[in-house]
């Protein structure tokens, strides 16, 4: 089932990019709209378009949603490996993908902290990168 879906979810979110569906889009909202005088812009008319735009709306956020999952989860799978591969990279930060946004928040801070202190500028007395990822 998770292979069929994969399939389905990739195929869709590839035709749902590409230009000629937004084009086509765009047309049939243009023909609905030009149709609007000849059905008396009845509720039936309005209907269509509100349900048509509903359901494909409603089924893409599920397509789209399960594209990008997979591509985070293939995008942290190769970083990891470089930092697993990089003899100064720190291996702690594998993972750290799980942690709360706060979290990240605060080892983010301390690296650019890092980073400045590196270049011998402006030294602070918060927490080490180090000290945030064994604590985590």
């Amino acid at each position: 089932m998770d292979r069929i879906f994969t399939k389905v979810a990739g195929w869709s979110a590839h035709i749902m990019g590409h230009p000629l569906a937004f084009i086509i889009s765009t047309l049939l909202v243009l023909i609905w709209a030009a149709s609007g005088p000849l059905m008396g812009y009845s509720n039936t008319w309005q209907l269509l378009i509100n349900t048509a735009t509903t359901v494909l709306t409603f089924l893409a956020v599920f397509l789209i949603q399960n594209s990008q999952n997979r591509d985070g989860a293939a995008m942290q799978a190769k970083l990891d490996e470089i930092l697993r591969a990089l003899d100064k990279a720190r291996a702690e930060f594998v993972g750290i993908e799980h942690l709360t946004d706060a979290q990240i928040a605060e080892i983010r801070k301390a690296l650019e902290r890092d980073i400045r202190n590196e270049n011998g500028k402006d030294c602070t007395a918060g927490p080490t990168v180090e000290r945030l990822l064994a604590r985590y």
